[in-house]
């Protein structure tokens, strides 16, 4: 899906995606925060800004997302929050807006797969985050036990509604610039996986 369908695609979901995502993806949000570190944290895919009041109250936290629908309704939340730390901007994460080296941590909840380019959205997060700094992916990958007999009959459903059921963890995030330190499963029945990465230098 390019980004042009992703932008109308998350028109669409803007007024209903916390009823559809809020609760039953919020274990995966808390388990993310609760691993960053720094005091300078980009959030890549913000949404609604479901996450942004986990985060370290002492640090600086960009929120991006290319939808301006979704990052509205993250405005409203950051307003109703005082949330005075988050700044938000609307941006490609293919082509981030940032130098290099600009964020202590560098956290992705749920966009890995929807991506059009997945490579070139990993390269651009370990381009922004500082050496030996942290990656934290948060998203479904294909052969969990729960979900397997899932993926193979909804996959034709997901590819419409834009998202890819059958990433495969190894094949996506394995990289000679990065380490793998943890790899956890969050939400119900093990929905979704936490890595946790350390950037290469």
């Amino acid at each position: 899906m390019n980004k042009y369908a992703l932008r109308r695609l998350y028109r669409r979901y803007a007024p209903v995606y916390d009823l559809l995502f809020g609760a039953a993806l919020a274990p995966g949000r808390r388990a993310l925060a609760e691993c960053c570190r720094g005091p300078r944290i980009l959030e890549v895919g913000v949404g609604t800004g479901l996450a942004l009041h986990l985060y370290p109250r002492d640090a600086l936290v960009v929120g991006l997302d290319l939808s301006c629908e979704m990052l509205l309704r993250a405005r409203r939340r950051v307003q109703a929050q005082a949330l005075r730390q988050v700044r938000l901007l609307c941006a490609d994460a293919e082509q981030l807006p940032f130098a290099s080296a600009s964020f202590d941590c560098v956290t992705l909840p749920y966009v890995l797969s929807v991506t059009p380019q997945p490579q070139r959205l990993l390269a651009e997060l370990r381009r922004v985050c500082v050496p030996d700094g942290r990656i934290l992916i948060l998203n479904h990958f294909a052969g969990s036990r729960h979900w397997r007999w899932a993926e193979r009959w909804l996959r034709p459903l997901a590819a419409k509604l834009g998202f890819d059921a059958a990433l495969d963890l190894d094949a996506t995030l394995r990289c000679e610039r990065w380490r793998i330190e943890a790899i956890r499963s969050v939400n119900p029945f093990d929905l979704s996986r936490l890595v946790c990465i350390r950037n290469g230098g």
